[in-house]
């Protein structure tokens, strides 16, 4: 029996809908959401399907390009499936960005039972009294059911229906660009999911997490590498439109290159286009430093020991401890000087804190101790206006410091040559560690913060531009400057002894 033949037995049979419907949701998605089905199912659609129905998921976090049918699947049909088909789930939570998203969401499941009349027939009726029949909560009283719509930010720790803690949890559209912007809107984002969302359900809680493409740090991004990296349980899948080989995904939907092409002109938004149907993010027109100049390293390399030269500390001091003020910044790294050129390993945990004078010259003396290993271990603070007496402050803690004068360069230019040395691959860092330097990095000059990306820029700098300045080569600018330096008199002109 082909596809045709079973939906027309379907409908002519009421029983043999409810057993389809029961056992299988891409049957009930067939039977009772026909009317959105306008193309041919795609096979992308197919696997959100089965991953949907597997029972082994605990976890589905889904980016679909734009119009792909992601929210009506999962937020519309399979959250109807998993109450009234065989999950008989009695406490779903939908969650959004916003109050009006996820009203948005409520109503039209609520439209579906009010109006879809195939569903009504066979699985309702689902008239309630109108106290129940609420904005944000919809009671299902014949299948003893509650779906609760919540918005981020709303505190939802303890919610249950009667006995029952949220069996089902859909999240669609938990950010939007804005939110995405910067790193504290990001972890605002990600601290309510995993700190008040997830903490609702028990072991038997399914989470399904859908959206589009943001940025790379947004929370489906950081569960994609929480899943590859095995720190979290479950199963992630990104759909664009056109793949890798730029075989279209929905070919029943878009026939012919055409078609694409219409679509893209429709949308008229280039960055929109390649961000939201072919889940490219394209660099921001100011930004310095690109994602894909990121290289890392598990472990130093062992054979590259021997030329190993010192290690530096680079500290970006801040003055004020006010809530609002910048954080002290405090960078450090292993220096390799091979086949003629400098070799930057990052060290993890770099210092991101409000600390006051006495803290930073405590924290630059234990680590200058404890990275301490036969040479030298060199300290090298920004040495503009106030900050000038943590020069001195480290000086007589009996660190080896070089105040650095940055002259006129601006944070931007200061990064951008830092940026050369991570482009041409001689700066490396930890797996593990560097996160928070990494976002500053590519999210600059966006990022609120940007006390890390400073203190990393000085140390590149100053690192790199050292071999420069002992062959009479410098990057000196219209006002006398070298970059990042103030002067050549400030630059490290002859090799140090010990290297």
């Amino acid at each position: 029996m082909n596809d045709q033949d079973f939906f027309d037995l379907l409908r002519k049979d009421r029983a043999a809908r409810r057993k389809a419907a029961w056992d299988s949701f891409p049957a009930f998605f067939g039977i009772y959401f026909g009317h959105y089905i306008k193309y041919k199912i795609a096979p992308f659609h197919d696997e959100i399907f089965r991953i949907l129905q597997d029972p082994e998921v605990s976890l589905f976090a889904l980016i679909a390009f734009r119009d792909s049918g992601k929210s009506t699947i999962v937020s519309l049909a399979y959250v109807l499936w998993a109450i009234m088909c065989r999950p008989q789930t009695k406490f779903v939570v939908l969650a959004s960005m916003t109050q009006e998203q996820v009203r948005g969401l409520l109503k039209h499941i609520r439209t579906e039972l009010e109006s879809n009349e195939l569903l009504c027939n066979d699985l309702g009726p689902f008239h309630e009294e109108e106290n129940e029949w609420r904005q944000t909560s919809l009671v299902l009283e014949s299948y003893g059911a509650r779906i609760m719509a919540v918005s981020v930010d709303q505190s939802v720790r303890g919610l249950r229906h009667r006995e029952h803690r949220p069996g089902l949890i859909v999240c669609d559209d938990l950010e939007d660009l804005q939110s995405t912007t910067t790193r504290e809107g990001r972890e605002k984002t990600a601290r309510w999911f995993s700190g008040e969302l997830l903490p609702m359900g028990d072991i038997n809680t399914r989470t399904i997490v859908i959206g589009n493409l943001l940025h790379d740090d947004a929370l489906l991004r950081r569960m994609k590498r929480s899943i590859e990296s095995k720190t979290l349980r479950g199963v992630y899948r990104e759909y664009p439109l056109l793949d890798a080989d730029g075989n279209c995904l929905w070919p029943g939907k878009f026939k012919t290159p055409e078609s694409i092409e219409r679509e893209r002109q429709r949308i008229g938004n280039e960055e929109a286009w390649q961000r939201e149907f072919l889940l490219r993010l394209l660099p921001d027109i100011d930004q310095v430093v690109m994602r894909e100049w990121v290289k890392y390293y598990d472990v130093i390399p062992q054979d590259i020991e021997r030329h190993y030269c010192f290690t530096a500390i680079a500290i970006d001091p801040a003055v004020s401890q006010k809530s609002t003020a910048d954080y002290t910044a405090i960078v450090c790294a292993r220096v390799y000087y091979i086949d003629g050129h400098y070799r930057v390993y990052i060290l993890p945990h770099p210092v991101n804190a409000r600390l006051s004078p006495f803290e930073v010259v405590e924290k630059a003396k234990y680590l200058s101790d404890t990275l301490h290993d036969g040479k030298t271990v060199r300290v090298y603070v920004e040495d503009v206006a106030a900050q000038h007496v943590f020069v001195e402050l480290c000086k007589l803690q009996q660190m080896h410091t070089e105040g650095i004068q940055i002259g006129s360069q601006d944070k931007r230019a200061r990064l951008s040559v830092a940026a050369c040395a991570m482009q041409a691959g001689r700066v490396f860092f930890p797996v593990h560690g560097a996160e928070l330097l990494i976002e500053q990095l590519v999210g600059f000059p966006r990022e609120r913060f940007d006390d890390l990306a400073d203190a990393f820029s000085l140390l590149v700098n100053k690192v790199t531009l050292k071999k420069h300045a002992r062959f009479g080569m410098a990057m000196i600018y219209r006002d006398g400057s070298v970059t990042g330096f103030g002067s050549l008199a400030n630059c490290s002109c002859e090799p140090d002894d010990d290297y």
